[in-house]
């Protein structure tokens, strides 16, 4: 999985229209974060299609950033994400951001966007 950072202005609208570029380029959006801190906001979104994504992106003319990041199923009960994020740190893999993709019978499903994508996946495999 990618994520793309988007910066944008914080005013009305502005999201609106990146859902609405994305939507019409056939583009999902499976998770999304934003943040505003005084006149900026930071977009942080997963799709369905990265290269669709991409190339809105920048038609638009928006400045993005993107990573790889590494998907967990975690168990829905107390200490699963304490047991997840200790085997991560214990391989000296640093956690950068971290969302709810959705929930399901088999538990929490996170994307989880590291320092080191390899090393965590192989981490979170053997778990």
């Amino acid at each position: 999985m990618i994520e793309f950072s988007v910066n944008m202005a914080n005013r009305p609208g502005q999201l609106a229209t990146l859902a609405r570029e994305l939507g019409a380029a056939g583009v999902n959006i499976e998770t999304l974060a934003a943040v505003s801190s005084g006149p900026e906001s930071s977009v942080k979104l997963v799709v369905n299609n990265d290269d669709a994504a991409r190339r809105v992106l920048k038609d638009a003319g928006v400045h993005f950033e993107e990573r790889r990041i590494v998907s967990a199923v975690l168990h829905d009960q107390p200490g699963a994400l304490a047991q997840m994020t200790e085997a991560l740190a214990a391989t000296g893999v640093n956690i950068e951001a971290m969302y709810l993709l959705h929930a399901s019978a088999e538990g929490l499903h996170f994307a989880v966007a590291v320092d080191d994508p390899d090393k965590a996946q192989n981490q979170l495999e053997t778990s």
